[in-house]
């Protein structure tokens, strides 16, 4: 007689970009018809996610279209698949003049949900639009997932790749600003930016990457008032040096232990890199590439340092604006309607017809001022103490113990292999987390390609258990 072959259910929670790779690269690493693959995303579409999943024409990925791809070791899959899409011949803008491409993000996502529609059609991968509620174990080894209008599955193994939390604004701010018809908390919500009015004042909470975009948005749409970006440090995301140069140093040979031995060497090899004529983006290129390396060296205490002193200065040098993004800043910043500051909020009120009136104190002198606007939108970037709070499904397995914060405060406990550390410090099993939640342990899992490599690390993981489990070898795409 011959056995029934075991069709093992793998359930990922989260399908944006993260999920959508570990989806992709787990159908690949199967033999045919082993597992069913569901992927829980309340979207349209999977590959979007926060990220990928806008419709703003002038939002675009920051870095070049050719550093973009779903299959590392195929540099220009992306690009070959925007000119055969027909997606650049939409968006001329998309090229600068120097021929270098930064595409829209909402191509990305499209390029990506393209990748995933075979799978999709052979059932290999499901989409459940769906929210998940609950994860809990079945009792049996496997997990029992819970969604919003679905029947409950028993996966033998989930992978959750579920978004950074929402942003955190300042508490005086939250609370003084409730109900303000244009205070926006998050600015990654669609139509966010929909009630500010072209003369408003603004002001932008945070100078990073989310806060040029909204100065795209609003410029696009015609805004002219005056806008004023506010962070503790004044610092605002940097451009792209285009000319090609390869990366520069050697962070890993003999990796620094602490944050201000890592630092001296950073300056230190800046400096060296500007002596032979290379800028500092090679610089941040090649701790980019070594970022996980350099991360897992330091100590715990070390992380936490870094996090707290040198993250802000990282952001806006690892994190890059689109060349397009950076002409309207620029274009602003030399008219005078743009301003980016160095200062805390000490104190809001709101004031007659609307008027916001934010104190605050400068970081160059520690005097106070007032400065009056008509809105203000939140850009800090994700409130990662909030992660746990974030989704019911996340609320019930930390309350059941099954995970934790990590020490570091990026986001969830995970071990090497990127399962969760219980309270108890036990890895769960049958249960991984994919993507930037994971970056308490592994650093660097913000930009794209980090991203694709752990999502590949997640599914190689999965693939081998399920077959270790069924006793077959893993095959790869």
């Amino acid at each position: 007689m011959i056995a029934t072959p075991v069709i093992r259910s793998v359930a990922i929670v989260g399908g944006g970009f993260a999920g959508a790779a570990a989806a992709y690269h787990l159908a690949g690493r199967l033999p045919h018809g082993t597992a069913r693959i569901t992927v829980y995303e309340p979207r349209a579409f999977l590959g979007g996610g926060l990220a990928y999943d806008t419709e703003e024409p002038v939002h675009r990925i920051n870095v070049p279209a050719v550093r973009m791809t779903l299959l590392p070791g195929d540099d220009e899959h992306f690009l070959r698949w925007l000119a055969d899409s027909g997606a650049l011949a939409d968006d001329p803008a998309a090229t600068t003049a120097d021929g270098h491409v930064f595409a829209r993000r909402s191509a990305f996502g499209r390029y990506v949900a393209a990748q995933l529609e075979p799978l999709l059609a052979s059932g290999v991968v499901e989409h459940r639009k769906a929210r998940v509620r609950a994860i809990a174990p079945a009792g049996d080894g496997r997990w029992r997932v819970e969604a919003e209008g679905c029947s409950p599955l028993l996966a033998d193994v989930v992978i959750v790749a579920t978004t950074h939390p929402s942003p955190q604004a300042p508490a005086a701010l939250a609370r003084a600003l409730e109900g303000h018809p244009r205070y926006v908390p998050d600015a990654t919500v669609p139509g966010a930016l929909f009630p500010i009015r072209s003369g408003d004042r603004v002001m932008i909470i945070g100078a990073g990457l989310t806060a040029a975009d909204v100065i795209a948005v609003l410029d696009a749409a015609g805004h002219r008032g005056a806008i004023a970006a506010v962070s503790r440090r004044g610092l605002r995301s940097r451009g792209h040096h285009l000319p090609p140069q390869e990366p520069f140093g050697e962070f890993v040979t003999s990796p620094a232990r602490s944050a201000r031995s890592l630092l001296r060497r950073v300056r230190r090899a800046v400096a060296e890199a500007a002596a032979v004529g290379v800028s500092w983006h090679a610089v941040f290129d090649r701790l980019r590439t070594q970022g996980s390396d350099i991360w897992r060296a330091l100590p715990v205490t070390e992380q936490r340092r870094l996090v707290r002193f040198l993250r802000p200065y990282w952001d806006v040098h690892r994190f890059r604006i689109a060349p397009q993004v950076e002409a309207v800043i620029e274009h602003r910043l030399a008219a005078g309607t743009l301003t980016v500051d160095a200062a805390a909020i000490v104190g809001v009120e709101r004031q007659e017809a609307g008027e916001i009136a934010v104190r605050l104190r400068q970081r160059r002198d520690g005097k106070t001022v007032e400065k009056r606007c008509d809105a203000v939108v939140v850009t800090t970037g994700p409130g990662h103490s909030g992660v746990l709070r974030s989704q019911p499904f996340l609320a019930g397995l930390a309350a059941a113990g099954v995970l934790q914060l990590d020490m570091v405060g990026l986001g969830i406990a995970v071990d090497d292999s990127s399962r969760p550390l219980a309270a108890d410090g036990r890895p769960a099993e049958a249960l991984y987390i994919a993507g930037p939640l994971a970056r308490g342990t592994f650093g660097e899992l913000m930009g794209l390609p980090q991203v694709t490599e752990h999502a590949i690390f997640v599914a190689e993981q999965v693939a081998r258990d399920l077959m270790r489990a069924d006793g077959m070898a893993t095959s790869s795409r």
